[in-house]
């Protein structure tokens, strides 16, 4: 057998801080495939173990504070990160753990606040929405809520895309630098509002008709995160990650008895 000596150079390196499923389609299962198909090399911190299927979400454990933070040193002191994406934290001492470690890291962060999952449940504590607002949002580059996320942050109730400019606003009250305002339950076309208060930018895509879409938010934020670590801005990120996660919806498919994931693979099949 032959030996061969590797000399390239590591991929650009994206940690992502979040719960893991089960079922493969959602969460750091999703993360880590979304980093894959771009070309960089994902890590991950888990915060949260789910039992979850096609039809739903059975359950969910956090992990113990120590374990999240033991996890993130671990990769920041000998690793390092070009980018960080965070998703489900299930609990105010969670999001308060993450967002101290966050807090001293120089490479840019994407949140996704994740609330609930596709099927309607509860991934995140009640009183866990305030630790959020105070401490996970104002170290974050960019937040990607959902018009439900939009309304539990802010009580801003979106109905249809004129309401998208106040969202943007609201969300961006709270701290972050970049808010993107993810528009696809609205009716019509699907649209996105991505502004930092001064400058904004619209992205829009055909809507597929396709129910298999489970992970499409951990896929877009694990995308834009991606991008950010491969050098782009967040214009730029949040533009090349909307067309993979578009493509992705569009090659979803059926898995269990329920809504089906989206391909995160679909350029290696194109």
């Amino acid at each position: 057998m032959t030996s061969i000596a590797s000399t390239s150079q590591a991929p650009p390196l994206v940690l992502t801080v979040a719960g893991s499923d089960s079922g493969g389609g959602a969460g750091i299962q999703a993360d880590l495939k979304t980093m894959l198909a771009l070309g960089v090399h994902g890590m991950s911190v888990v915060a949260a173990v789910t039992a979850q299927n096609s039809l739903g979400v059975q359950g969910y454990w956090e992990l113990p504070p120590e374990a999240v933070r033991a996890q993130l040193d671990s990769v920041l002191s000998d690793i390092g990160v070009h980018a960080i994406k965070t998703g489900m934290l299930a609990s105010t001492v969670l999001v308060e753990t993450v967002a101290e470690a966050l807090a001293g890291c120089d490479a840019p962060v994407v949140v996704d606040p994740v609330g609930v999952s596709k099927h309607g449940d509860a991934l995140l504590a009640p009183e866990a929405v305030d630790a959020v607002r105070s401490a996970l949002l104002p170290v974050a580059t960019v937040v990607t809520p959902n018009l439900f996320e939009v309304e539990q942050l802010t009580g801003v109730k979106v109905v249809d895309e004129t309401g998208m400019r106040e969202a943007a606003e609201a969300v961006l009250a709270l701290g972050p630098r970049w808010a993107l305002i993810k528009g696809g339950h609205l009716p019509g076309e699907p649209a996105d509002l991505l502004s930092d208060g001064e400058r904004e930018y619209r992205f829009t895509a055909p809507r597929h008709d396709n129910r298999h879409t489970h992970g499409t938010g951990c896929t877009l934020a694990s995308a834009i995160a991606s991008h950010l670590a491969m050098g782009d801005d967040v214009p730029a990120a949040a533009e090349k990650a909307k067309e993979y996660v578009t493509g992705a919806i569009a090659a979803g498919f059926p898995l269990g008895a329920g809504i089906g994931p989206v391909d995160h693979g679909w350029r290696q099949r194109a």
